[in-house]
């Protein structure tokens, strides 16, 4: 598929995802007991209950991590999340920055803009905006961040080089980012590849592990380093919706892995 394509089915999948009320719906990509509906498996994001900021209503279940937990926000930073959804990594990373801080969430799916902006009018916060955009050509002037967040979000982005080289950009000179993303040890088979439904639940879009860390440092980056590592497993019962029997078990004695990762790095 083409960039353009590949990008509308994101929008069109997650815009649907807004609108359903995901946490209760069972059809979160990336979520605690599905993947899109039709996928069946989870990310197994990080637990927010006991996390400064955590607004619930904002969380629907579509992280692979928690990224302000490495983050290294400070009072008064001015912090960007990308693919900011419902706001929830906004509001936690506003607990972090204070009153005198700002942060910008930056979402391409106009549903989840709307959810983010009526719960952060909810909670009344002032320094805390979400802004429309591509992660490859952000609508965002150079230079201008502290600190970059990312939740399961960069693996849905057809060019990654572009979006790193936009997260260089947007960073002040000592800034860092930390992004929690899915990658592969190993190679998917092509039934998985080329599954659209597979993309936009993170899997068939995600880079191997050496190539998205050779990325981050092409672009500039420095001190790259990873917090967290987990694994994400695809039950047998879904990888048969795209695999014949005998592909399957080719893939599981593979010993491929998928991950979800949390690292961090700095301009």
């Amino acid at each position: 598929m083409k960039a353009d394509e590949l990008k509308l089915i994101v929008q069109e999948k997650y815009g649907e995802i807004a609108n359903q009320g995901v946490l209760t719906s069972n059809s979160s990509c990336c979520g605690p007991s599905s993947c899109c509906g039709e996928f069946g498996f989870s990310m197994i994001g990080d637990d927010y209950q006991q996390v400064a900021g955590y607004a619930p209503e904002a969380d629907l279940g579509l992280g692979c991590g928690l990224p302000t937990e490495y983050a290294g926000i400070e009072k008064g930073h001015r912090v960007l999340d990308l693919g900011c959804g419902a706001g929830n990594d906004c509001f936690v990373a506003r607990a972090l920055v204070g009153a005198e801080g700002q942060v910008t969430g930056l979402d391409f799916t106009e549903a989840m803009l709307k959810k983010a902006r009526q719960n952060n009018e909810k909670l009344g916060y002032k320094n805390v905006v979400f802004v429309q955009g591509d992660i490859e050509k952000m609508p965002l002037p150079s230079d201008s961040f502290d600190v970059v967040i990312s939740n399961c979000v960069l693996n849905l982005v057809p060019d990654k080089q572009k979006a790193f080289g936009e997260i260089f950009r947007i960073l002040v000179p000592g800034g860092h980012f930390c992004i929690s993303d899915v990658v592969l040890d190993g190679e998917l088979p092509a039934g998985l590849k080329e599954a659209a439904v597979m993309y936009a639940g993170c899997v068939s879009g995600a880079l191997q592990k050496e190539e998205y860390l050779n990325l981050i440092e092409q672009q500039g980056f420095s001190t790259i380093a990873i917090h967290k590592q987990k694994q994400i497993i695809l039950p047998e019962e879904i990888l048969k919706n795209y695999l014949s029997p005998e592909e399957v078990q080719v893939f599981i004695q593979s010993g491929t892995g998928i991950y979800s990762i949390t690292v961090t790095a700095k301009k």
